[in-house]
């Protein structure tokens, strides 16, 4: 059969747009990112400026897909994800971290955090990532960054003001051990509720309070079914950046230092925001009609240190590591 040559061109042509359109096709890798938080809070908003970011320094090798408000599952499912290989990145609470490997849920501890600055001390330490790498080490993941999640304050529908007025109170806490701590000290009766359950629970009467940070409080509208926040500021909480073990040793180590750089700045861009937001939200409850309660922190602390190193409460540290975390300067 004769073949013309306007065939011959048409073929050709046809062969190199399939060249041209298959190549990224083909050189495209897909990730999926989720977390819990709400498409409204900083987490989220940096996550996705992070995804872009990643997809233009790495020419569009890496398009990574944001899944924001449990779409994927509560917290305790997306780190089981991670394990799976059906997720590749997360946000987590360093205490969902120390169901896995305790030591990197010291920061949770209830008190042991002074201010933002010795926040920011630990987040910069060596001991930061001595746990990180502990971590690591038993789960094959790769902890990125760590961003700031704020103060836990409480929130129920009557004042507390000391640690008896929580003795019997149904207390929501993330079901991840370290949050148990607190309840404990308190005499509270902790439930542990999923977090997209929350609002419902405490509409429906379910548990009598809960506690998160004030940016939290906000974006989850918790504040429409409770009507006193108290500012026991009990937990300074965090969120790790974390990659797949089934991801991180791809990656070649220019995009390592791509997703290293690009991550901790998310982290450290959506740390500025909370610490920010948390700063100014007490005025905004008021303004809402809420009832905002001075506690009597000293009372409390005097509840919660003495669990700071106990098993049984949830610790899991040494106590040079401990010691370390308080000498943070």
């Amino acid at each position: 059969m004769k073949i013309t040559r306007n065939q011959l061109i048409r073929g050709s042509l046809a062969l190199a747009a399939l060249a041209v359109t298959g190549l990224p096709a083909a050189a495209q890798t897909t990730l999926k990112w989720a977390h819990v938080y709400e498409v409204n809070e900083p987490y989220h908003t940096e996550a996705l400026w992070a995804a872009e970011e990643i997809k233009k320094r790495t020419n569009g090798k890496y398009e990574i897909q944001v899944f924001p408000a449990s779409q994927l599952g509560n917290e305790n499912q997306i780190n089981e994800g991670l394990g799976l290989g059906t997720v590749d990145i997360i946000y987590t609470s360093v205490a969902f971290a120390g169901s896995i490997h305790k030591p990197i849920s010291i920061s949770n501890t209830p008190f042991i955090l002074r201010d933002f600055d010795h926040w920011k001390a630990y987040r910069d330490s060596q001991l930061f990532r001595e746990v990180a790498k502990g971590y690591e080490d038993k789960t094959g993941h790769k902890v990125v960054s760590i961003t700031y999640y704020g103060q836990r304050m409480l929130t129920a529908n009557r004042e507390i003001k000391k640690p008896e007025d929580m003795k019997g109170m149904k207390l929501r806490v993330p079901p991840a051990p370290l949050y148990l701590m607190f309840p404990k000290a308190v005499g509270a009766n902790a439930t542990p509720i999923a977090f997209a359950e929350v609002y419902l629970a405490l509409q429906q009467g379910t548990i009598d309070g809960q506690e998160n940070p004030l940016p939290t409080i906000m974006a989850k509208k918790f504040y429409e079914v409770q009507s006193h926040i108290m500012l026991t500021a009990h937990i300074t909480d965090s969120l790790l950046t974390i990659v797949g073990g089934h991801v991180w040793p791809q990656l070649t180590d220019d995009e390592k230092q791509i997703f290293n750089e690009v991550l901790m700045e998310a982290a450290s861009k959506a740390t500025e925001a909370i610490r920010a937001s948390e700063q100014k939200l007490v005025d905004e409850f008021r303004k809402l009609g809420k009832t905002v309660v001075e506690v009597d922190r000293e009372a409390f602390i005097a509840a919660a240190k003495p669990l700071h190193n106990d098993p049984d409460a949830g610790a899991g540290w040494t106590k040079e590591q401990y010691e370390a975390f308080l000498a943070l300067k």
